[in-house]
């Protein structure tokens, strides 16, 4: 049988986030982010509560922390640059939600370039996390 060049690789699925526990608990983003620096969730619930508050660039500070950290948590989990980072595996969310903030407030800044690319990467990533997040 000959072997599929157009399939996808399996989805990516990283270890838990270092600070969801945390988050979950009810702490401060910003004492986590301070504290596990590593944790893209930390770093998106940041982008979201600077957008919701009229912060734009804080926003896309914080969400472009978040991005650089899951990429680099993906990269060390197995991930080429490509494929499937499933939505329903909840440690991959924390880099999902900072994406989809860099693409939101890049968009509210007029980068609408790297707000097209970032739409694109998270449909790319997982349709299912496009929607939840309302993109």
């Amino acid at each position: 049988m000959p072997k599929d060049l157009l399939a996808q690789p399996p989805g990516t699925e990283l270890p838990a986030d270092p600070g969801a526990a945390a988050l979950t608990a009810g702490e401060d983003p910003a004492e986590v982010a301070a504290r596990v620096p590593t944790s893209s969730a930390a770093w998106a619930a940041l982008a979201d509560r600077a957008f919701a508050a009229g912060d734009v660039i804080g926003s896309y500070a914080y969400a472009r922390v978040g991005y650089h950290r899951g990429l680099d948590a993906l990269r060390r989990a197995g991930w080429h640059g490509h494929g499937p980072i499933p939505w329903a595996h909840e440690p991959n969310r924390g880099f999902l939600r900072s994406l989809h903030a860099l693409g939101r407030a890049a968009a509210a800044i007029g980068e609408t370039d790297e707000a097209t690319r970032c739409r694109d990467f998270l449909r790319d990533s997982d349709p299912t996390a496009a929607t939840a997040l309302g993109d």
